[in-house]
């Protein structure tokens, strides 16, 4: 995981994020139903969260939108919920790049607080159903994002 900045925090980062600023939300609360795919050792290493998605709905409402964002120790990781079908990479692998470009261009200090070993994480909404001999599982791969069932947070 990325250093803290000194004195940055992730609530202080998303309230001078225009897009999220009033987003904040403590611990899971802003996953909702989806907080219980993420599984946490110790929750008070938790420094909030944000729904990305209803955030900027307004202000993107036909991008393809990630779904939130989890304050962890001092970094962040960035996940979407999203069923794990064959048919649906590429729907995440929009999502992801929409991400990557809204970091860049509207919050590059959020971007600047991304985990190093896991910034981007596709947990599966049911089953996995993506074919392991197909494209879509090789760009999923090739793009670090291969579903998983939940998120553990150690």
């Amino acid at each position: 995981m990325k250093r803290k900045t000194q004195g940055v925090t992730f609530k202080n980062v998303v309230e001078t994020t225009p897009d999220i600023a009033s987003g904040y939300k403590p611990g899971l609360t802003a996953l909702g139903a989806n907080s219980s795919k993420v599984k946490v050792v110790n929750n008070s290493l938790i420094k909030g969260s944000v729904d990305i998605d209803t955030c900027t709905a307004h202000t993107y409402p036909n991008a393809h939108r990630w779904d939130y964002v989890i304050g962890y120790k001092s970094s962040v990781i960035f996940v979407e919920v999203h069923s794990a079908h064959t048919s649906e990479v590429s729907r995440v692998l929009d999502k992801l790049k929409w991400l990557k470009q809204w970091l860049n261009s509207s919050a590059p200090d959020l971007k600047k607080l991304a985990d190093t070993k896991q910034p981007y994480v596709w947990i599966q909404s049911k089953d996995f159903k993506i074919l392991r001999t197909s494209i879509q599982y090789r760009q999923a791969a090739e793009n670090g994002i291969l579903p998983r069932a939940n998120l553990i947070l150690d």
